[in-house]
Formats: C-alpha cells, sequence, structure tokens
C-alpha cells in the first residue's frame, strides 16, 4: 500500500494530538506518588485534558470554515508545544492540570479540522481510506504516549520525557506545512455568524447525533479503561512499574495495523453492522480484563485497544461524510461530544474506582458498550455492501 504525502500529513497530525493528549496515562501512579495524591485526584490531569478540548472543539470548527484548513491545523502543532513543556516545568500537581487545560484547548484545531480536510479533498470511496490512516497515526501517538513516556520517566524522569514530546511535536508541525496541500474543495464561510448557523443545523441531523452520542461512549470507555487498569496493575498482586505499564500499551498496535483496512470493513459489511460487532468485540475486551492471570489482562486490553480504534476510526469517517455543509463545525460538534465522554469518564471511573476498585470500572464500561450498541441499532442507516471494483478488460 502506498501512502501520499498528504496521507503522511493527515497520519502525523493524528499521531501528535494523541501523543500529546494522553502523554500522563501510563504515568499516573507515579505522579500520584511525586504529588501525594490518589488515583481519582490524580485522574483530574485526564479530565482537564478532556474538558478543555471539548469546550473549544465547536469553535476551531468555526474558525477553520472561515480561515482554512491547513493553516488552522500546523498553527495548532506548532502551538501545542507550549504548553507540553510548561507541564515538564510545572513544580505542582495544579500547575501540571492547568496546564494540561491549556494544551487540551490546543487540540481540536488538528484533529477535528484534519477530519474536516479529508472529508471535502478526498472523494466519498476514498475518504474512509485516508480516515484510516489518519486513525493509525492517532493510534500510534497514542501507543507512543504511554509506552515512551513510561520508558522515559523510568530512565530520565518523567519532566524530561515532556520536554521530548514538545521537541517531536514542533518538528511534526514544521513536517506537515511541507507535505500537506493546501485545501482546494473548501468552500469560505460567509462568516463567524453564517458558520454558527449551519452547526445548529447539525442537530436537525439524527444521523449526527447519534454518531456524536456513539463518539461520547468511545472516549468515555477508553478513558475510563485505560486510565484505570493503569491503577489496576500498580497495584497488587502486580505492582508494575512505570515502563511495565507503559509497555503494555503496545496493544496499541493492534489499532494502527489494522485502522487502515476500515474502509475495506466499511464497503464489504456497512458501517452498522461493522460497529456493533466492534463493540460486541470490545465488550468482551473488557470483562477479560477482570481475570487474574497477567497474559490474560493483557490479551483483553489488546482487544479493547483494536476495537476502540476502529470504533473511534468508523464514527469520525461517518461525521466527515454526513454533515451536508459545514463539515468542520461538524466535525467540532463530534469532538466535543468525544471530549466531554472522556472527561465524564475520567471523573465517574474515579468514583467507580473509590466505590469497588477495576470490577466497579468493568461494569461501569460495559454499561456505557451497552447505551452505545442500541443507539447504533436503533438510529443509523443501514447501508448495503459496495461491489469490489471488476479490472476493465
Amino acid at each position: 500500500m502506498i501512502i501520499s504525502a498528504r496521507q503522511w500529513a493527515v497520519g502525523l497530525a493524528g499521531f501528535v494530538s494523541f501523543l500529546n493528549l494522553y502523554s500522563p496515562q501510563a504515568i499516573l501512579p507515579l505522579l500520584g506518588n511525586e504529588f501525594a495524591a490518589g488515583a481519582a485526584e490524580i485522574s483530574a490531569i485526564m479530565t482537564a485534558g478532556a474538558l478543555a478540548v471539548a469546550l473549544i472543539a465547536p469553535f476551531t470548527g468555526t474558525v477553520a470554515d472561515v480561515v482554512g484548513r491547513k493553516r488552522v491545523i500546523v498553527f495548532a502543532m506548532a502551538m501545542i508545544a507550549v504548553p507540553t513543556a510548561m507541564q515538564a516545568l510545572s513544580p505542582t500537581l495544579n500547575g501540571v492540570i492547568f496546564w494540561k487545560f491549556v494544551q487540551g484547548l490546543c487540540l481540536p484545531p488538528i484533529f477535528g479540522v484534519t477530519l474536516a480536510y479529508i472529508g471535502e479533498e478526498w472523494p466519498r470511496r476514498e475518504a474512509a481510506r485516508a480516515v484510516g490512516i489518519y486513525t493509525a497515526g492517532a493510534s500510534l501517538g497514542g501507543l507512543c504516549a504511554r509506552f515512551a513516556t513510561g520508558v522515559l520517566a523510568d530512565l530520565a524522569g518523567w519532566r524530561t520525557a515532556f520536554l521530548m514530546l514538545a521537541a517531536v511535536t514542533l518538528a511534526s508541525a514544521l513536517a506537515v506545512a511541507v507535505m500537506l496541500p493546501r485545501e482546494q474543495k473548501f468552500v469560505r464561510s460567509a462568516g463567524f455568524l453564517a458558520s454558527a448557523r449551519q452547526m445548529l443545523r447539525h442537530f436537525r441531523n439524527p444521523q449526527l447525533i447519534a454518531t456524536y452520542a456513539v463518539g461520547f461512549g468511545t472516549l468515555f470507555n477508553f478513558i475510563a479503561t485505560f486510565t484505570f487498569v493503569s491503577f489496576h496493575l500498580a497495584g497488587p498482586p502486580y505492582r508494575l512499574s512505570a515502563s511495565a505499564i507503559g509497555a503494555i500499551f503496545l496493544t496499541y498496535l493492534v489499532g494502527t495495523v489494522l485502522s487502515p483496512m476500515v474502509g475495506w470493513a466499511i464497503n464489504r459489511f456497512g458501517r452498522r453492522t461493522c460497529m456493533i460487532g466492534i463493540i460486541a468485540a470490545w465488550m468482551g475486551g473488557v470483562a477479560l480484563t477482570l481475570a487474574a492471570p497477567l497474559p490474560l489482562i493483557v490479551a483483553g486490553v489488546a482487544v479493547c485497544a483494536g476495537a476502540g480504534i476502529l470504533a473511534q476510526a468508523i464514527s469520525t469517517g461517518y461525521v466527515a461524510i454526513s454533515a451536508e455543509r459545514g463539515a468542520s463545525s461538524a466535525v467540532g460538534l463530534y469532538v466535543t461530544a468525544f471530549y466531554i465522554g472522556g472527561s465524564a469518564g475520567a471523573a465517574l471511573g474515579g468514583l467507580a474506582w473509590i466505590a469497588g476498585g477495576w470490577p466497579a470500572c468493568v461494569a461501569l464500561v460495559l454499561g456505557m458498550q451497552a447505551i452505545m450498541i442500541a443507539v447504533v441499532w436503533a438510529v443509523w442507516t443501514p447501508e448495503p455492501p459496495v461491489a469490489p471494483r471488476r479490472p476493465s478488460a
């Protein structure tokens, strides 16, 4: 499979956004020890980042509908290095939480506008593959955020790890500026007011509303699972180090490998059927983490990583092609729902952890996944499979 320069660019945009968003997750137990904070308190770092993304996402879509796509993407990628570095320099937990919130404000212009760019610049049949490449980059970024940060935290300290992430982010911004072509099919909005009216019209589209609900559940489950499984594995009887916990997140490679195949699966089985099957597999993976042997927990985490990333690829692609106009604002609303879900997953996951430990967190996630299946089944429009192209004679 040959990947073009602009496909590399959108993949790199996904990589950088998730590299920065999830960098604290594998080292939360370590940060809890350094700042003398419990699991529910230290998870506020993840809550702050997700909440900031949710708050700013609709407005970045509106700005991009007026200013343009590439300009917003590259500027945001360059700016995000600042709060990433400042987290490393913060002497208190409140300082880390504050700069995580600021970092979250910089993220929607990257992934939200990148998805809108894909929806507009690629033909419909090719857009699913482009979204798959973007999602593969995002999953690889999430993997590196957890694995590399965990290893570097053990070797050189978590502050050095964050400074290195800031340097990688700046280099990536330069690469995207060179590789990503200026948008060709972008139609500039008449102004912020017109774009805001378009955003409100998205709420009349039941397919978009249902997809926003799926997005909410997707990151809710991701954050609730991957935040608190770290505390589960850091505690008895496993007592894994930051490096070992980070290594478990190599399971993200499952999603990285499978994401580019999303387009083929959608064309073969239809979007609704694919999503229901993926969520069902995800439920099985979550349930498997209740097993005592560590290898079974790792296997369950691998299923969760792969299924969750595929669910994200399908739902984001559906938003990009379902919006009749104002693609950026439609994606912005999706991103808002997605990260409100992540913030809720961290907060409610913390309450579940306090109430009943890891089994309570698993029950919370399974309940949300059941709701997601019900929404997809009831609202998403069934799609007939797309016949493969036959070679011309």
